[in-house]
């Protein structure tokens, strides 16, 4: 197969010891259409042969290349104009290989590049998983104090930004974040017009995002509550910059913790919504601002990081724990979703929510309060029946009443989801930058066809 591979190697551009089975077309940058065009042209003049659509479709990998030498006919793909599977959603598709973030949703498991979510939220800080996450290491003393100042630095925000976000005092706080990162990148591009913005352009965009995204959520919440935005001190850590910023004093240790534990499990979660859509922003090489705003603009739905707010509508309609059992059975028997509960990958108790459980209980506890407590585990108790059909709680179950323990009002819940998950962003889009594919699935078309222009609108139109 030397001859095949060396080929296959020369005609990409890459080192033949990369040519495998399974390496396939889109699987690597260098594998692009018009790399694939390139390969079927040099197989037309190495082999006398006349490589046609069919087979154009067919050789799509290393194996079916092979075998093509070999003189056996490799299994066609589907052919132009034939129907495909649909999959509504792109449901239980994988549209691509990643390194970031592993799910398992049978089991409940949920690791950063391999680290256990629990040992992370137990033992490191969001500094040190954000690092994680971008960089694809955890960082050492050095790499960690290093990151920190880098994220300090950039988390001032520009005096044209501070003006937009008093401008939208009165928007919801997720309309307000989408607005101004979309103008973060507007003011700042880092590349020159018409240029692709380069992978270290792209890295250093996204760090200084996720500095400046707590800053503008915060400066909003203080715009809106008549407090002046303040500068919180340079050498306090991210957490506390935060709830310095939005709470408009010092926070206590303890709340610091709870919210660095609360932005350290919400970072990352794979191809959901919101970071595919931040993949397909920055795979037609729009750049980490865009692709970031989309993802913002995506997890702003109600179905998604807007579900956290709704939870709290659920909490004050429920009422207290007594009422849980009845407000369950009413919903289901009407046929309606429980927000809290279910999820499109765990079959189980999602893996986060024992974290910012431990930390309501925490907080509860603290002020003394544990009413919205206990009436969520009487929802949880009263769904319990459910659990086996994949309907276990969610990580937005308790978020919200974190988040409203802390003072703060329900419509920041997504808002401080989307703070802790744009670390998260960054990685996805990054990673997609690295080895890109432009994603375009494909519609399957089942309108009319043929359809004539009726004469009397020929007549209209003259």
């Amino acid at each position: 197969m030397s001859s095949v591979d060396a080929l296959v190697a020369r005609t990409l551009g890459i080192t033949e010891d990369r040519v495998s089975d399974a390496l396939e077309y889109q699987s690597i940058r260098e594998w692009d259409s018009l790399g694939h065009i390139s390969l079927m042209v040099a197989l037309e003049e190495t082999y006398g042969v006349t490589v046609d659509d069919e087979l154009t479709l067919a050789l799509r990998s290393v194996g079916a290349i092979r075998e093509f030498a070999e003189g056996r006919a490799p299994v066609p793909a589907t052919a132009p104009g034939q129907r495909h599977t649909v999959h509504r959603g792109l449901d239980g598709v994988s549209f691509d290989r990643t390194t970031i973030t592993r799910i398992d949703g049978a089991e409940g498991t949920l690791e950063y590049r391999g680290y256990s979510i629990h040992d992370l939220a137990e033992r490191a800080s969001f500094e040190e998983v954000a690092h994680l996450l971008v960089h694809g290491e955890l960082p050492d003393a050095a790499a960690l104090s290093a990151f920190e100042k880098e994220l300090r630095a950039a988390r001032a925000l520009p005096a044209p930004v501070l003006d937009l976000v008093r401008s939208l005092a009165h928007a919801h706080p997720m309309d307000a974040l989408r607005t101004c990162v979309s103008a973060l990148g507007a003011l700042e591009t880092r590349r020159a017009a018409g240029a692709d913005e380069t992978y270290d352009q792209a890295r250093d965009t996204g760090i200084a995002l996720i500095a400046r995204m707590p800053m503008l959520v915060a400066a909003h919440h203080a715009v809106r509550s008549g407090r002046e935005p303040s500068v919180p001190d340079e050498e306090t850590s991210y957490a506390e910059a935060f709830l310095t910023v939005l709470l408009g004093e010092r926070p206590t240790p303890a709340t610091v913790r709870f919210l660095d534990k609360g932005l350290i499990v919400h970072a990352d979660h794979s191809s959901n919504a919101s970071a595919f859509a931040a993949r397909v922003a920055i795979g037609s090489r729009s750049g980490m601002a865009a692709a970031v705003t989309a993802a913002v603009a995506t997890f702003a739905g109600s179905v998604h990081g807007g579900a956290a707010e709704r939870v709290m509508r659920l909490l004050d309609d429920v009422g207290s724990p007594e009422r849980a059992e009845r407000y369950v059975a009413d919903l289901r028997g009407r046929g309606e979703p429980v927000m809290g509960f279910g999820h499109r990958v765990y079959r189980t108790e999602d893996p986060r929510v024992r974290h910012l459980r431990s930390t309501v209980v925490e907080l509860s506890r603290e002020l003394g309060d544990s009413r919205g407590l206990d009436i969520l585990d009487a929802v949880a108790e009263a769904m319990r029946p459910y659990g086996r059909h994949g309907l276990a709680p969610n990580v937005d179950l308790y978020a919200g009443l974190a988040y409203r323990l802390l003072g703060l009002p329900d419509d920041l819940a997504a808002a401080l989801f989307a703070v802790g998950r744009g670390a998260g962003w960054v990685a996805q889009a990054l990673e997609q930058q690295s080895n890109n594919v432009l994603i375009r699935p494909l519609l399957d078309y089942v309108g009319p066809r043929g359809l004539e222009l009726p004469a009397a609108r020929e007549a209209a139109a003259r």
